[in-house]
């Protein structure tokens, strides 16, 4: 993944095309961070190649939603065979299969939307688990599409804004915090002399 972060920076001009591609094979199980690809995206969009940003979001949003559509089939076409293959065993649990169909069962398309926003390969079991459970396709695109433009809308958006205004929020993170640290003084200094002042204080004769 530094590799990758280190190409998209050198090539930032191309960064839509190496995300997306990147994306796609992470369709296919191979261990490629999806929030890194977006949070990277809209960092190059924001600092490096602003002309670009709706390249940038396409391409990860494309990327995104179509690597679901090829772990759905990847679960519907090959299904329990796939732990017969040992680097899939050892990276896809089967229990978290079946729970993830639990959920399916239960809440339908807000396992979908909420699934969307858990990384650690969470995703990949929502499509995996949908393809197996033999869901729609026609469903699957839908809810999943709705799912993944909110979720990639959301941390692109979080992350292009703290991008773009970096300096103003690391400034304002220092006036916090020495704001913070005088006020931190200031009420150890009083807690002290309240003490001093308690245990000074001549007492009463009955």
């Amino acid at each position: 993944m530094e590799s990758l972060t280190e190409i998209l920076f050198t090539h930032a001009h191309l960064a839509h095309w190496i995300i997306f591609g990147a994306l796609m094979l992470a369709g296919f199980n191979i261990p490629i961070s999806e929030d890194l690809m977006i949070i990277l995206s809209a960092t190059l969009a924001a600092t490096v190649v602003p002309e670009n940003t709706p390249l940038l979001f396409t391409a990860v949003f494309l990327g995104c939603y179509l690597s679901d559509w090829i772990c759905y089939w990847i679960g519907r076409l090959v299904g329990p065979n796939l732990w017969k293959m040992r680097w899939f065993a050892k990276t896809v649990k089967q229990e978290r299969l079946e729970q993830v169909h639990q959920y399916y069962q239960k809440y339908g398309f807000w396992t979908l939307l909420i699934g969307r926003f858990i990384p650690f390969g969470v995703r990949n079991c929502l499509f995996l688990t949908a393809g197996m459970g033999k869901m729609h396709f026609g469903k699957f695109i839908l809810s999943d599409g709705i799912a993944c433009l909110c979720s990639n809308l959301a941390l692109f958006s979080l992350t292009y804004t703290l991008s773009r205004h970096y300096d103003e929020l690391l400034n304002l993170l220092k006036t916090f915090n020495l704001v913070l640290f005088v006020g931190f003084v200031v009420t150890g200094i009083a807690v002290f002399w309240y003490k001093k002042r308690k245990s000074t204080r001549k007492p009463i004769d009955p």
